[in-house]
């Protein structure tokens, strides 16, 4: 087994470039000390952890050799999520919540090995209940339901 392709090597991995990419992306933030820390000392410092983390992880796959192979990613729910979500974040402000919320679900259930309709709607009742329970009324977000209507 090539010990560069298992799981355990690329999950590493995965954890340097998130801890690489947090701190490319919070760079501009101020440091600080420890004593008077800046806006930037807690990102930076769980950059580090994560970077720090994802070398262990890698290092210890790497001498072991004994974790899975990874496997090809399934690129069908991959690509039905991601187009799902910029769907509800184009129809979200244009339509409400409720059509967008709808459109999403109904996209990235597409995405599953098994798609049933009675699931599916199920899942956008609850999931619409949910939303308006925790975001309208639970934190007063100024948010429509429905354009126009609620």
């Amino acid at each position: 087994m090539n010990r560069f392709l298992s799981k355990d090597f690329l999950s590493g991995l995965l954890f340097i470039g998130f801890g690489l990419a947090a701190l490319y992306f919070g760079r501009h933030l101020a440091m600080g000390t420890a004593v008077r820390m800046g806006p930037g000392f807690v990102p930076h410092m769980l950059a580090f952890i994560m970077i720090g983390l994802g070398l262990i992880i890698s290092i210890v796959a790497v001498v072991t050799n004994n974790g899975e192979m990874a496997e090809v990613p399934k690129w069908k729910p991959i690509t039905l999520v991601t187009i799902g979500i910029f769907v509800f974040a184009a129809l979200f402000e244009r339509t409400g919540m409720f059509p967008a919320l709808v459109a999403l679900i109904l996209i990235a259930s597409a995405g599953g090995e098994e798609f049933k309709l009675t699931e599916v709607l199920g899942n956008i009742v609850v999931l619409t209940i949910l939303c308006i329970l925790v975001f309208k009324i639970g934190l007063s977000m100024n948010i429509s339901i429905i354009n126009g209507v609620w």
